[in-house]
């Protein structure tokens, strides 16, 4: 979890492979009318965001009904959408790959062919809540090199909570 272009994708999608999980990546649960909305350079609002955190969960919750462990990579910026993901059940996780507006912007500066605008990085960290302690939240930074964010996840995950 993090704002667009903390490196959700990349290191999810490492972590996925390493473990042998199935990985999705939430913005493919985006709708039309959310990715237009978001390509314009109109930030989403909860009513924009609670059909896509829906659909999310209900992916996650089959998969858990499924015994088929998976990987999210979803910005999950507030607690009541981290509440929804997760769905009462403990075994959900979340690691927040933590970062700078500064490094964030100068990532998504480079970053081709993606709908999301850098110019709503700002309305991302004012949405952003980030995990408190109580949620148990995997917390790293993300100028870490994806390779050791996955092997800090793998540890972090192995270890007692």
């Amino acid at each position: 979890m993090g704002v667009s272009g903390c490196g959700k994708t990349t290191v999810a999608s490492r972590l996925a492979a390493r473990l042998g999980w199935e990985f999705a990546e939430a913005d493919t649960f985006h709708s039309a009318a959310n990715v237009d909305k978001m390509r314009s350079g109109t930030p989403l609002t909860d009513e924009d965001r609670w059909p896509w955190l829906e659909a999310i969960a209900r992916w996650i919750d089959a998969r858990r009904s499924e015994g088929k462990p998976c990987v999210v990579a979803c910005s999950a910026l507030r607690k009541v959408y981290r509440e929804r993901l997760a769905n009462g059940h403990d075994d959900v996780r979340f690691v927040y790959l933590r970062g700078s507006y500064e490094t964030i912007a100068s990532r998504m500066a480079g970053r081709t062919g993606h709908y999301m605008p850098p110019s709503l990085l700002e309305s991302q960290f004012r949405t952003l809540e980030e995990p408190s302690p109580v949620e148990n939240a995997i917390i790293l930074s993300n100028e870490a090199a994806a390779h050791d964010l996955v092997d800090q996840i793998l540890n972090a995950l192995q270890e007692p909570e």
